[in-house]
């Protein structure tokens, strides 16, 4: 008989299929959604893809950490592009535009920070709601005939 699954694996499962399903949908709006809102939303959803890998990489730390290292990373992306280095390397290989973006606009800074608090909201509510529920039990009593610890 296996353990149940730590808190940390749970969290980080669920992070990961949270990661799939954000790029899933990036792909989706890249494709099929175009002008200002496929780009505002392919934006907000890279800042989203890059806060739940930074809270993968760190699945104890408090969501500040990973929002600021998102936002941190989103602006450092976002300024790079100021250099054209971006451009270039997307030339050689067009995939890295999805990555590294091809102009540098400032409202995607904002985008990113909007984002981010976004999923850092998002993501401290639902570990509230996770440590408040004890596993098995989804009214957060006991069962019948236990007593309250």
């Amino acid at each position: 008989m296996t353990s149940p699954p730590t808190v940390v694996t749970r969290r980080r499962t669920v992070l990961a299929g949270l990661a799939v399903l954000v790029v899933a949908t990036g792909l989706l709006v890249h494709r099929f959604v175009g002008g200002q809102l496929g780009d505002i939303a392919g934006d907000a959803l890279y800042a989203v893809l890059i806060y739940l890998i930074a809270a993968f990489a760190l699945p104890r730390s408090p969501g500040m950490r990973p929002a600021l290292i998102a936002l941190v990373f989103c602006t450092g992306v976002e300024l790079l592009q100021l250099t054209g280095l971006p451009q270039v390397w997307a030339a050689a290989f067009p995939p890295s535009a999805l990555v590294l973006g091809s102009g540098f606009d400032p409202r995607d800074l904002v985008v990113y920070a909007l984002a981010v608090i976004v999923a850092a909201a998002a993501d401290a509510l639902l570990a509230k709601t996770s440590r408040s529920t004890p596993v098995g039990h989804a009214t957060g009593r006991p069962p019948e005939g236990e007593r309250p610890v």
